[in-house]
């Protein structure tokens, strides 16, 4: 075992009595260790009923014959962040928290490690530290939140966003603005859509690293709490069976969790993070291969903010497995990979049959490809990414000029201010990992945007990101960002730009000749300091992740 370096012989007496102290007995220092990752918090709503599952996991662990030891994780609430400096930070934290997990599993020597995570970036992250530790690992999720209800509606938190939009051109009174944010969120749990935490969730549980259920059980609901239990019980079978991290996040697992991702119509966040995850496992995936599984995949759900159903609907529907069933019928999952329940064809036997409303049958899709969609052009030579599956008809092919703002708050001004108009094309540059630097979500303007109603007939393109929230033609992570001298940083007020989705396509529609006479945008003075330096120094392109380099300058590929 692992643990026998910190606890085994006359050498480890030291050892051994600093392990004492914490109360252990002789009979517990003989049995396997095995750390407890819990990204416990008391202000992120995803995140503060965690300490539940967290007792729960280690009441597994120790019913199995383990010995459990609890260290935390830090976790940022993107809503909370969300238009301010704040969210700079939160991408910033992924890389943080697979660092300090790594750090802490290796200080120590634990044998295996359950993951407890919720909200937005800690998934990846502590998915990116299950990969490059690469020892017994099982993760269980927060759970998603149950949708509000105002009056007759059910709501999530990306509804508040937008009816601040539609607040501020006098759709709704301030009482109804009241009653929105007092519902919207009527429990803990991660935000109830198929935002960027409920996405990874779900695609944790598709890759094999979750037990079923993991990625939609509600948070509230005792199933989640006996899930966590049942977590704790089964970490210690992977150990004895030595089935580790990258046993379960193969290729063919990963490929499977973006077939799910497309399935679901995920948030536009899980590329930047599944590009980041496939590296750490060894494994170079790459935005055309992503276009490519999204070309072959159905998306045969839709949930809010796509519409009006949540990840509480797909769960009683048979969650996951009910997915991943009728996507078998099409060949689109590789059955034939391991899970940390065994086998991922056994795994889907006795599955529910799909509804066909909540998930719908391949012969009846929502759409004959998938819900993410990857652009190129001579505006993203690299790559950009748009939730296709939460764009209106109208809006997948789109021309228009373009409206240029050096920073969000520019653009939230002019939005709030009236000056955009049906038909532009409102461009957010200098957002992106190395000019924002943190490439913030975007959640504000999106949302204000269809707040107004202006989601049908203007399209947003940056080289920043989006929250899962968002829905309409936003188009994000344009690479190469304008900070790296992307063509981005060339387009000025008034230019035509291009896009169409169906065809996968963005256009600056401006001559060599006139773009040969321009200069690009200079970024905007920073004053940086302290964590937001040091990772814009670090930070590669957002195509390969937005990761940080390890082993130096020529670490990017």
């Amino acid at each position: 075992m692992r643990s026998d370096a910190i606890k085994k012989g006359p050498s480890r007496a030291s050892h051994r009595s600093l392990l004492y102290a914490l109360g252990l007995s002789e009979s517990e220092m003989k049995k396997p260790f095995i750390g407890v990752v819990n990204s416990f918090n008391e202000v992120v709503p995803g995140h503060v009923h965690l300490r539940t599952l967290s007792d729960a996991v280690k009441d597994g662990i120790r019913n199995a014959g383990g010995v459990p030891f609890e260290f935390p994780a830090i976790a940022v609430c993107d809503g909370i962040a969300m238009n301010h400096g704040g969210m700079k930070f939160s991408l910033i934290s992924r890389d943080i928290i697979a660092d300090s997990v790594e750090i802490m599993m290796t200080a120590h020597q634990f044998d295996a490690v359950v993951f407890i995570p919720s909200c937005d970036k800690v998934v990846p992250g502590m998915l990116m530290a299950a990969a490059r530790l690469n020892v017994p690992s099982i993760f269980v999720s927060g759970g998603p939140m149950l949708p509000g209800i105002v009056g007759r509606d059910r709501v999530g938190l990306g509804n508040v966003f937008e009816a601040v939009g539609a607040h501020a051109v006098g759709k709704i009174s301030d009482a109804q603005l009241t009653a929105m944010e007092m519902s919207a969120c009527p429990t803990c749990g991660s935000c109830s859509g198929m935002y960027t935490a409920n996405t990874m969730a779900c695609l944790t549980e598709a890759m094999g690293l979750a037990l079923p259920g993991s990625g939609t059980i509600p948070a509230v609901y005792s199933d989640r709490k006996r899930l966590a239990k049942m977590t704790g019980e089964r970490i210690m079978d992977l150990l004895e069976q030595n089935i580790c991290a990258l046993d379960i996040m193969t290729p063919a697992a990963l490929r499977n969790a973006l077939r799910m991702d497309m399935a679901l119509g995920g948030s536009t966040n899980s590329v930047l993070h599944m590009l980041a995850i496939a590296r750490e496992a060894g494994y170079n995936l790459t935005l055309q291969e992503i276009n490519e599984i999204s070309a072959a995949t159905p998306q045969i759900c839709k949930l809010n903010p796509a519409s009006d159903h949540y990840i509480s609907d797909l769960n009683e529907m048979g969650g996951l497995r009910s997915v991943m069933s009728e996507l078998v019928k099409g060949n689109h999952i590789e059955l034939d990979v391991l899970t940390v329940s065994g086998l991922l064809s056994d795994r889907l036997k006795g599955s529910m049959a799909a509804d066909g409303v909540i998930i719908r049958t391949l012969d009846n899709p929502y759409s004959v490809d998938g819900g993410l969609a990857v652009l190129t052009g001579n505006i993203a030579t690299n790559g950009c990414v748009v939730k296709k599956g939460a764009v209106v008809p109208e809006m997948m092919q789109h021309e228009g000029p373009a409206r240029v703002y050096e920073s969000e708050e520019e653009s939230v001004d002019a939005i709030f201010g009236g000056q955009i108009n049906a038909g532009d094309v409102v461009v957010v540059r200098f957002e992106g990992p190395k000019g924002g630097p943190g490439m913030r979500e975007m959640l504000t303007p999106t949302s204000a945007l269809a707040g107004m109603g202006l989601d049908r007939s203007v399209a947003l393109i940056t080289d920043g990101r989006f929250s899962g929230a968002s829905r309409g033609a936003s188009i994000g992570h344009v690479s190469p960002e304008a900070a790296s001298g992307g063509l981005i940083a060339y387009v000025q007020e008034g230019d035509r730009i291009k896009i169409d989705i169906p065809a996968r396509t963005i256009e600056l529609l401006v001559s060599e000749a006139e773009l040969a006479k321009r200069q690009p945008a200079q970024q905007p003075d920073r004053n940086l300091r302290g964590v937001l330096k040091r990772y814009q120094t670090q930070v590669v392109d957002s195509s390969e992740g937005a990761r940080l380099r390890r082993y130096g300058k020529e670490d990017e590929s």
